[in-house]
Protein backbone atom coordinates (compact mmCIF):
# COMPACT_ATOMS: atom_id res chain seq x y z
CA UNK A 1 0.00 0.00 0.00
CA UNK A 2 1.48 3.45 -0.86
CA UNK A 3 1.54 6.64 1.38
CA UNK A 4 -1.28 8.41 -0.14
CA UNK A 5 -3.37 4.75 -0.17
CA UNK A 6 -2.41 4.60 3.70
CA UNK A 7 -3.66 8.21 4.23
CA UNK A 8 -7.02 7.37 2.63
CA UNK A 9 -7.71 4.50 4.37
CA UNK A 10 -7.13 6.31 7.73
CA UNK A 11 -9.49 8.73 6.69
CA UNK A 12 -11.96 6.33 5.68
CA UNK A 13 -11.41 4.25 9.13
CA UNK A 14 -11.53 7.54 11.50
CA UNK A 15 -14.93 8.76 9.20
CA UNK A 16 -16.36 4.61 9.76
CA UNK A 17 -15.93 5.36 13.26
CA UNK A 18 -15.82 9.19 14.14
CA UNK A 19 -18.38 10.72 11.45
CA UNK A 20 -19.83 8.78 9.57
CA UNK A 21 -22.52 10.11 6.29
CA UNK A 22 -25.92 9.89 6.71
CA UNK A 23 -28.03 9.89 3.94
CA UNK A 24 -28.28 13.89 3.62
CA UNK A 25 -24.69 14.44 3.71
CA UNK A 26 -24.23 11.36 0.94
CA UNK A 27 -27.01 12.52 -0.86
CA UNK A 28 -25.08 16.11 -0.59
CA UNK A 29 -21.99 14.25 -2.64
CA UNK A 30 -23.83 11.99 -4.83
CA UNK A 31 -25.55 15.28 -6.41
CA UNK A 32 -22.31 17.09 -6.38
CA UNK A 33 -21.04 14.44 -8.48
CA UNK A 34 -23.74 14.19 -11.09
CA UNK A 35 -24.03 17.36 -11.50
CA UNK A 36 -20.35 18.13 -12.52
CA UNK A 37 -19.28 20.03 -9.47
CA UNK A 38 -15.66 19.60 -8.57
CA UNK A 39 -14.87 17.03 -5.99
CA UNK A 40 -12.92 19.53 -3.85
CA UNK A 41 -15.85 19.04 -0.67
CA UNK A 42 -14.12 18.93 3.08
CA UNK A 43 -13.91 15.41 3.95
CA UNK A 44 -15.92 13.57 6.32
CA UNK A 45 -13.54 14.11 9.09
CA UNK A 46 -13.11 17.35 8.41
CA UNK A 47 -16.86 18.28 8.20
CA UNK A 48 -16.96 16.45 11.34
CA UNK A 49 -14.62 19.43 12.94
CA UNK A 50 -16.01 22.31 11.52
CA UNK A 51 -19.28 20.84 13.51
CA UNK A 52 -17.11 20.75 16.59
CA UNK A 53 -15.58 24.11 16.30
CA UNK A 54 -18.99 25.59 15.85
CA UNK A 55 -20.52 23.46 18.89
CA UNK A 56 -17.58 24.44 20.94
CA UNK A 57 -17.95 27.97 20.19
CA UNK A 58 -21.56 27.67 21.20
CA UNK A 59 -22.50 29.46 17.39
CA UNK A 60 -25.74 31.16 16.78
CA UNK A 61 -24.43 32.31 13.57
CA UNK A 62 -21.88 30.96 10.88
CA UNK A 63 -20.90 32.43 7.87
CA UNK A 64 -19.47 30.58 5.35
CA UNK A 65 -17.25 31.70 2.24
CA UNK A 66 -17.67 29.45 -0.49
CA UNK A 67 -20.33 26.94 -0.50
CA UNK A 68 -19.52 24.16 -3.79
CA UNK A 69 -22.53 22.02 -3.30
CA UNK A 70 -23.33 22.43 0.60
CA UNK A 71 -21.58 19.62 2.19
CA UNK A 72 -19.72 21.56 4.33
CA UNK A 73 -22.92 23.87 5.08
CA UNK A 74 -24.60 20.49 6.34
CA UNK A 75 -21.93 19.87 8.48
CA UNK A 76 -21.78 23.59 10.21
CA UNK A 77 -25.61 24.45 9.92
CA UNK A 78 -26.13 21.00 11.68
CA UNK A 79 -24.49 22.39 15.15
CA UNK A 80 -26.81 25.41 15.10
CA UNK A 81 -29.80 26.22 17.26
CA UNK A 82 -33.06 26.36 15.81
CA UNK A 83 -32.70 30.01 15.48
CA UNK A 84 -29.34 30.09 14.35
CA UNK A 85 -28.43 31.45 10.99
CA UNK A 86 -25.73 30.28 8.56
CA UNK A 87 -25.03 32.92 5.57
CA UNK A 88 -22.94 30.90 2.74
CA UNK A 89 -21.43 32.76 -0.05
CA UNK A 90 -21.05 30.86 -3.88
CA UNK A 91 -19.96 32.39 -7.01
CA UNK A 92 -21.28 29.78 -9.56
CA UNK A 93 -24.81 29.85 -9.13
CA UNK A 94 -24.66 26.12 -10.56
CA UNK A 95 -23.40 25.25 -7.68
CA UNK A 96 -25.93 27.60 -5.60
CA UNK A 97 -28.53 25.80 -6.84
CA UNK A 98 -27.30 22.37 -6.08
CA UNK A 99 -25.88 23.21 -2.65
CA UNK A 100 -29.64 24.97 -1.88
CA UNK A 101 -31.27 22.11 -3.07
CA UNK A 102 -29.02 19.61 -0.71
CA UNK A 103 -29.48 22.17 2.54
CA UNK A 104 -33.36 21.67 1.59
CA UNK A 105 -33.38 17.80 1.39
CA UNK A 106 -31.48 18.65 4.75
CA UNK A 107 -33.94 19.74 6.35
CA UNK A 108 -31.61 23.40 7.04
CA UNK A 109 -33.20 25.56 4.61
CA UNK A 110 -34.94 27.74 7.40
CA UNK A 111 -31.42 28.30 9.00
CA UNK A 112 -28.93 28.20 6.26
CA UNK A 113 -29.17 30.59 3.14
CA UNK A 114 -27.02 30.47 -0.28
CA UNK A 115 -26.20 33.76 -1.62
CA UNK A 116 -24.63 34.26 -5.35
CA UNK A 117 -22.23 36.01 -6.33
CA UNK A 118 -18.47 37.69 -6.08
CA UNK A 119 -18.01 37.05 -2.37
CA UNK A 120 -16.11 40.24 -2.60
CA UNK A 121 -19.42 41.74 -4.14
CA UNK A 122 -21.75 39.43 -1.47
CA UNK A 123 -19.64 40.62 1.86
CA UNK A 124 -19.87 44.71 1.56
CA UNK A 125 -24.11 44.09 1.15
CA UNK A 126 -24.34 41.39 3.81
CA UNK A 127 -22.28 44.00 6.01
CA UNK A 128 -24.72 47.19 5.07
CA UNK A 129 -27.18 44.42 6.48
CA UNK A 130 -25.64 45.43 10.08
CA UNK A 131 -25.91 41.62 10.81
CA UNK A 132 -25.16 40.28 14.26
CA UNK A 133 -21.63 39.14 14.22
CA UNK A 134 -21.08 35.52 13.23
CA UNK A 135 -19.13 32.94 15.62
CA UNK A 136 -17.56 30.98 13.14
CA UNK A 137 -16.35 31.99 9.58
CA UNK A 138 -15.00 29.15 7.60
CA UNK A 139 -13.17 30.48 3.89
CA UNK A 140 -12.64 28.15 1.45
CA UNK A 141 -13.37 30.02 -1.78
CA UNK A 142 -10.77 30.95 -4.72
CA UNK A 143 -7.61 31.22 -2.71
CA UNK A 144 -5.96 34.09 -4.31
CA UNK A 145 -8.39 36.28 -2.48
CA UNK A 146 -8.01 34.85 1.05
CA UNK A 147 -6.75 38.35 2.70
CA UNK A 148 -9.64 40.18 1.39
CA UNK A 149 -11.58 37.24 3.09
CA UNK A 150 -10.05 37.15 6.40
CA UNK A 151 -9.79 40.81 6.47
CA UNK A 152 -13.95 40.68 5.39
CA UNK A 153 -13.96 38.43 8.71
CA UNK A 154 -12.53 40.40 11.03
CA UNK A 155 -15.40 43.26 10.02
CA UNK A 156 -18.18 41.09 10.26
CA UNK A 157 -16.82 39.31 13.76
CA UNK A 158 -16.21 39.69 17.47
CA UNK A 159 -14.23 39.18 20.32
CA UNK A 160 -13.62 35.39 20.76
CA UNK A 161 -15.19 34.97 17.02
CA UNK A 162 -12.87 31.61 14.88
CA UNK A 163 -11.83 31.79 11.76
CA UNK A 164 -10.99 29.12 9.79
CA UNK A 165 -9.02 29.03 6.41
CA UNK A 166 -8.95 26.25 4.35
CA UNK A 167 -6.40 24.36 1.58
CA UNK A 168 -3.20 26.51 3.66
CA UNK A 169 -0.51 23.64 2.53
CA UNK A 170 -1.21 23.71 -1.24
CA UNK A 171 0.67 19.88 -0.87
CA UNK A 172 3.40 22.12 0.59
CA UNK A 173 3.59 25.05 -2.39
CA UNK A 174 2.93 27.62 -0.09
CA UNK A 175 6.76 27.20 1.41
CA UNK A 176 7.77 28.83 -2.15
CA UNK A 177 8.06 32.61 -1.42
CA UNK A 178 8.93 32.97 -5.00
CA UNK A 179 5.98 31.23 -6.54
CA UNK A 180 3.60 33.72 -8.89
CA UNK A 181 0.76 31.05 -8.98
CA UNK A 182 -2.44 33.26 -7.06
CA UNK A 183 -3.53 30.13 -4.61
CA UNK A 184 0.04 30.56 -2.94
CA UNK A 185 0.60 34.04 -3.05
CA UNK A 186 -3.15 34.57 -1.50
CA UNK A 187 -2.55 31.93 0.91
CA UNK A 188 0.79 33.46 2.00
CA UNK A 189 -0.17 36.59 2.31
CA UNK A 190 -3.22 35.70 4.45
CA UNK A 191 -0.90 34.10 6.98
CA UNK A 192 1.38 37.24 7.04
CA UNK A 193 -2.00 39.21 7.84
CA UNK A 194 -3.04 36.18 10.69
CA UNK A 195 0.74 36.96 11.70
CA UNK A 196 0.71 40.53 11.91
CA UNK A 197 -2.66 41.11 12.58
CA UNK A 198 -3.08 42.93 16.53
CA UNK A 199 -6.83 41.49 16.60
CA UNK A 200 -5.94 37.81 15.96
CA UNK A 201 -4.38 34.73 17.17
CA UNK A 202 -3.54 31.86 15.34
CA UNK A 203 -2.09 28.95 14.02
CA UNK A 204 -2.24 26.59 10.93
CA UNK A 205 -2.00 22.53 11.21
CA UNK A 206 -0.90 20.22 8.42
CA UNK A 207 -3.24 17.21 7.15
CA UNK A 208 -2.99 14.13 5.22
CA UNK A 209 -5.79 11.77 4.15
CA UNK A 210 -8.42 11.55 1.32
CA UNK A 211 -7.93 14.96 0.16
CA UNK A 212 -4.08 14.66 -0.07
CA UNK A 213 -1.53 16.77 1.53
CA UNK A 214 -2.62 20.39 2.91
CA UNK A 215 -3.83 21.88 6.23
CA UNK A 216 -6.17 24.81 7.52
CA UNK A 217 -5.37 27.76 9.41
CA UNK A 218 -7.24 28.68 12.53
CA UNK A 219 -7.22 32.20 13.88
CA UNK A 220 -9.28 33.67 17.21
CA UNK A 221 -10.48 37.10 17.11
CA UNK A 222 -8.95 39.20 19.89
CA UNK A 223 -10.43 42.46 19.92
Amino acid sequence: MSQSESWEAVDAYFAAQLAPDDEALLAALRDSEAEGLPPIAVSAPQGKLLQLLAQVQGARTILEIGTLGGYSTIWMARALPEDGRLVSLEYDPHHAEVATRNLARAGLDKIAEVRVGAALDSLPLLADENPPPFDLVFIDADKGNNPHYVEWALRLTRAGSLIVLDNVVRGGRVLDAGSTASDVLGTRAALDLIASHPRLSGTAVQTVGSKGWDGFALARVLA
